[in-house]
């Protein structure tokens, strides 16, 4: 399992909160697909939101990916990375979802980067392990720091003056 930027980690959380939203309770496909169909056809004529997740959102069913190593080495930097190479590793059967891949890649590179690294991050989550940061995780952490400094001095520390066993000793 690779760490990945908690970024992504963050995105690829939301955009399975956003499909199970969208889906809905019974889970509606035929809406699911209604909206997917929606946001292509507003990113393939060059608009829609300037947004990681409704791209991921939209993409998603159409990507497949033929690089899996390399965009999780790719997903260790959110910020910057390179969109040519993410773009090279991903390939699109459906022509309106390549149109607004290749639309949204010309015009918004480092967002379409995040968006096809988001949709791979939550088509793969067993490849990578997001750093658990939730409160209860972090005061664990803490307390166990405390703890350990609460201990005292270490044996490692305890021996370096140790008298009685030292033949150097004045």
């Amino acid at each position: 399992m690779k760490k990945i930027d908690q970024e992504f980690a963050f995105q690829a959380r939301e955009l399975g909160a956003q499909i199970a939203d969208t889906m809905g309770d019974p889970p509606n496909r035929k809406h699911y697909q209604m909206v997917v169909q929606a946001l292509i056809a507003e990113y393939a004529r060059g608009a829609g939101l300037d947004d990681v997740n409704l791209l991921s959102f939209a993409l998603l069913d159409a990507l497949t990916f033929s690089n899996p190593a390399g965009l999780l080495a790719e997903a260790m930097h959110y910020e910057e990375g390179d969109t040519e190479a993410v773009m090279s590793m991903v390939d699109c059967a459906d022509n309106t979802a390549l149109l607004a891949l290749e639309c949204m890649a010309a015009s918004h590179p480092e967002l379409t980067r995040q968006a096809v690294i988001t949709a791979f991050l939550h088509k793969n989550h067993k490849r990578w392990k997001d750093e658990d940061r939730s409160l209860e995780t972090l005061q664990k952490e803490e307390d166990k720091d405390e703890e350990e400094d609460q201990l005292g001095v270490s044996d490692e520390v305890q021996h370096l003056f140790d008298v009685s066993g030292d033949d150097h000793a004045e």
